[in-house]
C-alpha cells in the first residue's frame, strides 16, 4: 500500500477489461475442471513451485532489513570507538538475499514455462472438440447461427480460457500465499503497525467492488458492440463486390459508424471507471503509508522497532496491495473465464444430428431408384415447406424439378442428402428408407453441383480431386474433359497446377461452376443433383455444360433444378412444384400440351421465340 506499483498494479485495470458473468458459474467451472484433471499432477507441481517462489520473495525485505540494522550498528560502533561496519557479514547477507531473489525468479520462469504448455494443450483440446462438434451439428444449427458467432467461440472464448489457465490458476495460489506470508512477516516486526495496515483492507476492497460493479455493464456492452463491429466488417469485406456493385458504401459506412460510436462510448465509460482503480487504491495506500511512517518513527524513537525493521515493514506495506489487487481481479477474471467457457460448453452441448441407425443398411448394389413417399417437411414445424410430395423415380431417369422461387425445390435436395430429416413420410432409395443408411455412405451415392460454387485456395487439380481424394492425375484430366474444363485449363500457363487465390477471384464465375461439375464427374456417383448448375454461365458455356451433362447423366438417376427451362426439355420426367406440392408431372411436350402451370412458366420465359 505504498506509493509504488507492483506488476499487478500495472495489470489491474487491464485484467478487468471484460465483466460478463456466467449464467451458471459452478457448473461451468466444474465442467472446465474435467479438462484439467488429466494435468492435475502438473498443476500440483506448479503450485508447489509457486509457493516456494512466493516464500523466497517474501523473505527478501526482512533480510534487506538485516543489512540496514547491521549498517546502523556499525555506525554506532564507530561512534563509540568500539569497532566498525562488518562488511563481510553484510556481503554474506547480500549474497543470501540475491540468491533468494534469483531462485524465486527461476521458480517463476519454470512455473510460466510449464503452465504455458499445459494451458495450450487444454486450448488445443477445446478447439479440437469444437472442430469435431461442427461436423456433428445439424444444418438447422448453422441456419440459425452466424459464422462469426461460431468463429468467436473457437478464437476469442478459447483464448480467454487459455489466458486464465496460463496466469490465473498459479496467481491464485501465489496471491493468497503472499497475503498470508506478508501479514505473518509484518506481525513478526510490529503487531501495532500491522493492525493499522490491516484496517485499510476493507476500504481497499470496497473501492474495488464499487468499480467492478459500476463498470461491469459497460464492459458487457463493449463486448456486444465489438461483436457487432467485427460481424459488420466481416460481412462487408466478404461481400465487397456486391456492396460496390449496388453502391452500398454509404449505408455500410453509416451502419459501421453507428456500431463504432456505440462501441466507443461503452468502451470509454468502461475504461474510465476501471482506470479509477489504481488512483483510488494509490490514494488509500498513500494515506496508510503516511500513518505507518509516523507511527513507525515514534516506535523507533522509543526503541520499539529497529531501523531495519521499519525499512522491511515499509517494503511489506509497499507490496501488500499487489496480492490483494490480484485476488480482487482474479474473482472478476474467473467470472470472465466462466462466461467464455460457458459459451464454449454451450456450443459443445448443442443438439447433434440424429445418430445413424445402429444396424445400418449397406448402399452396395444400389441402382438409384428414388421414391418420395408422401413426404412432408418444414424448417419450422409450424410452417410446412413441403406438404405431400409423392413421386417414384426409376434408375437412370433424368428428373427435372421446376417451380417458382420458394416452392421447395432446393429443400427437396437437402432432404435427399439427409441434411434435414423429413417431418413425415419417407424418402426411399431402392425401397429402403434413407434414415436406415449411414449418412456418409448415403451421401457417397450422390454427386452434387450447387448454384453457389465452393472452391478453396489450391491448385485446379486439387479442387477437382476434392470429389475423390485418391484420384490420379489422369482421372482428374478425364473428368475435366467430360465437364468441358480441359480446354480452358490448358490456356493457363500452369495448367492444372495453377493455384486459385484465397477468394478464387482469378477465374470467372462460369469457370468456377465448370470446375465443380468436374468434381462431381470425378466422384462418379449413382445419383446426380444439379441445383441451378448453369445459372451463372453464359449461353455458349451453358451449351457446353448441357452436352457434358447429357453424357454424364447417362445411366444415372439425375435431379436437375433449373430456372432456365430450356435446359430440361429432354428430361424423362418433370416435376412441377408449387407451394410444396407436385401440381403437375410429365414430359416437356406433355406439360406444354396441357397448357397448365408449367406451360405458363415456360411461355413466360420463351414467349419471344421458343
Amino acid at each position: 500500500m505504498g506509493p509504488g506499483r507492483g506488476p499487478m498494479g500495472r495489470g489491474g485495470p487491464r485484467a478487468m477489461m471484460r465483466g460478463e458473468k456466467a449464467k451458471n458459474f459452478k457448473a461451468t467451472m466444474k465442467q472446465l475442471m474435467g479438462y484439467l484433471k488429466d494435468h492435475l499432477p502438473t498443476f500440483i507441481a506448479v503450485w508447489i513451485i509457486a509457493l516456494i517462489s512466493t516464500a523466497f520473495m517474501i523473505l527478501g525485505p526482512r533480510i534487506m532489513g538485516m543489512i540496514t540494522d547491521e549498517l546502523a550498528a556499525g555506525f554506532l560502533r564507530q561512534a563509540a570507538g568500539t569497532g566498525g561496519i562488518d562488511f563481510v557479514r553484510i556481503g554474506r547477507i547480500i549474497l543470501i538475499c540475491a540468491g533468494l531473489y534469483a531462485f524465486s525468479a527461476f521458480c517463476q520462469y519454470i512455473q510460466g514455462y510449464v503452465m504455458s504448455g499445459v494451458s495450450n494443450k487444454i486450448s488445443y483440446k477445446l478447439r479440437d472438440d469444437i472442430n469435431l462438434k461442427i461436423h456433428r451439428l445439424p444444418f438447422r444449427f448453422f441456419d440459425g447461427t452466424t459464422h462469426g458467432e461460431v468463429l468467436s467461440r473457437i478464437t476469442n472464448d478459447v483464448d480467454t480460457v487459455n489466458q486464465t489457465l496460463n496466469q490465473g490458476l498459479t496467481q491464485i495460489i501465489s496471491s493468497i500465499a503472499s497475503v498470508i506470508g506478508i501479514v505473518i512477516m509484518m506481525f513478526t516486526i510490529s503487531w501495532q503497525l500491522t493492525l493499522v495496515a490491516l484496517c485499510v483492507i476493507p476500504l481497499f476492497f470496497l473501492s474495488i467492488a464499487w468499480i467492478i460493479r459500476s463498470s461491469q455493464g459497460y464492459f458487457k456492452d463493449q463486448q456486444r458492440y465489438l461483436g457487432n463491429v467485427n460481424g459488420h466488417i466481416e460481412e462487408m469485406f466478404s461481400s465487397h463486390t456486391v456492396v460496390k456493385a449496388f453502391s452500398g458504401e454509404a449505408d455500410s459506412i453509416r451502419t459501421f459508424d453507428e456500431y463504432n460510436n456505440a462501441l466507443y462510448h461503452s468502451a470509454w465509460r468502461a475504461n474510465f471507471l476501471s482506470g479509477l482503480l489504481m488512483p483510488i487504491n494509490m490514494l488509500i495506500s498513500n494515506i496508510a503509508y503516511v500513518i505507518i511512517v509516523i507511527l513507525g518513527s515514534l516506535l523507533a524513537v522509543r526503541g520499539g522497532i529497529s531501523i531495519g525493521g521499519i525499512q522491511a515493514f515499509i517494503q511489506y506495506v509497499h507490496s501488500f496491495n499487489q496480492p490483494i489487487t490480484q485476488i480482487a481481479n482474479i474473482s472478476n477474471i474467473l467470472q470472465q473465464t466462466a462466461a467464455a467457457a460457458e459459451r464454449v460448453f454451450e456450443f459443445l452441448a448443442e443438439e447433434e444430428e440424429i445418430p445413424d441407425s445402429i444396424q445400418p443398411v449397406s448402399v452396395e448394389g444400389s441402382r438409384g431408384q428414388v421414391w418420395f413417399d408422401h413426404v412432408a417437411f418444414g424448417y419450422n414445424p409450424e410452417t410446412l415447406v413441403i406438404r405431400d410430395l409423392d413421386a417414384l423415380i426409376e434408375p437412370g431417369q433424368k428428373i427435372a424439378i421446376v417451380g417458382p422461387t420458394g416452392a421447395g425445390k432446393t429443400t427437396i435436395v437437402k432432404l435427399l442428402m439427409r441434411f434435414y430429416d423429413v417431418s413425415s413420410g419417407a424418402i426411399r432409395i431402392d425401397g429402403k428408407d434413407i434414415r436406415s443408411f449411414k449418412r456418409d455412405e448415403l451421401r457417397s451415392l450422390f454427386g452434387m453441383v450447387l448454384q453457389d460454387t465452393w472452391l478453396f485456395s489450391g491448385t485446379i487439380a486439387d479442387n477437382i480431386r476434392y470429389g475423390k481424394p485418391g484420384a490420379s492425375d489422369e482421372d482428374v484430366e478425364e473428368a475435366a474433359r467430360a465437364a468441358q474444363v480441359d480446354h480452358f485449363v490448358h490456356t493457363w500457363p500452369d495448367g492444372y497446377k495453377m493455384v486459385l487465390n484465397e477468394e478464387t477471384a482469378n477465374i470467372s464465375q462460369g469457370q468456377k461452376q465448370l470446375l465443380t461439375i468436374a468434381r462431381a464427374v470425378l466422384a462418379n456417383p449413382k445419383i446426380l443433383i444439379l441445383d441451378e448448375a448453369t445459372s451463372s454461365v453464359d449461353t455458349r458455356t451453358e451449351l457446353l455444360i448441357q452436352k457434358a451433362m447429357d453424357n454424364l447423366m447417362t445411366g444415372r438417376t439425375s435431379f436437375v433444378i433449373a430456372h432456365r427451362l430450356s435446359t430440361i426439355r429432354n428430361a424423362d420426367l418433370i416435376l412441377v412444384i408449387r407451394d410444396g406440392d407436385i401440381v403437375e408431372q410429365g414430359t416437356h411436350s406433355d406439360l406444354i400440351n396441357r397448357s397448365g402451370f408449367y406451360a405458363e412458366l415456360y411461355n413466360s420465359q420463351f414467349e419471344a421465340g421458343e
